[in-house]
């Protein structure tokens, strides 16, 4: 038998489909879900808190789905493969997921919370497709996957995943050249950093030491 929290999410799931996500409130999700208002309360904050757990939900089956696995093909092959099965994961709840897109694009304070979840999925898909995602580079990496990600999702809505699929090669093979230029450009820019930093660094130790009232010498 699911959890709570899974039939929660379960729920809001089905209850897009069948109407706009915009007119599902949470008392509709509860009832569902079969719990109390006050049990959804314990759960979720709110139905944009919902569709985090969704997206949480989709990260861990790619996630266990990626143990014990070895990697042998270049980076870019490594994560279309990678968000090639976050599709097809999300394939089984294309309308809903319409449905909340759609109420999202309504909503912007929605769709920056929604945002930075999608933020912390693509974060782990780098990881999934042992590309770093720490540093510099890797906030570059992850910035431009997400750019790319929602345009991919947006195409699969309103095509196929034939098309998703067109477009994730596509804007991958871009990113892969756009990645070259920045490597290059944060290698010369980095030494340059690292000398500011030890100057500011050094700065600040002599500012301590300074005594602006010395003790009177006895």
């Amino acid at each position: 038998m699911s959890s709570p929290r899974e039939r929660v999410v379960d729920a809001a799931l089905v209850l897009a489909t069948r109407r706009d996500y915009g007119d599902v409130t949470l008392s509709d999700i509860a009832h569902e879900a079969n719990i109390s208002l006050a049990e959804l309360r314990e759960l979720f904050p709110s139905k944009g808190a919902i569709i985090g757990g969704f997206l949480r939900r989709i990260d861990q089956q790619i996630l266990q789905d990626q143990n014990g696995t070895h990697f042998t093909e270049p980076m870019r092959e490594r994560l279309y493969e990678v968000l090639k099965r976050r599709l097809r994961a999300l394939e089984p709840y294309r309308e809903s997921i319409k449905s909340i897109r759609n109420w999202v694009s309504r909503d912007p304070l929605t769709q920056t919370a929604l945002n930075r979840e999608v933020i912390n999925s693509m974060r782990f898909m780098l990881e999934a497709a042992d590309i770093e995602s720490d540093g510099t580079l890797g906030a570059v990496k992850l910035q431009g996957l997400v750019f790319v990600w929602w345009r991919v999702i947006n195409a699969w809505l309103e095509s196929d995943l034939d098309e998703a699929l067109s477009q994730l090669n596509l804007n991958l093979s871009r990113g892969e050249q756009f990645l070259t230029q920045a490597e290059h450009a944060i290698s010369i820019v980095q030494p340059a950093r690292d000398f500011f930093e030890k100057i500011m660094n050094f700065k600040d130790k002599s500012y301590h030491n300074h005594d602006d009232f010395p003790h009177s010498k006895s």
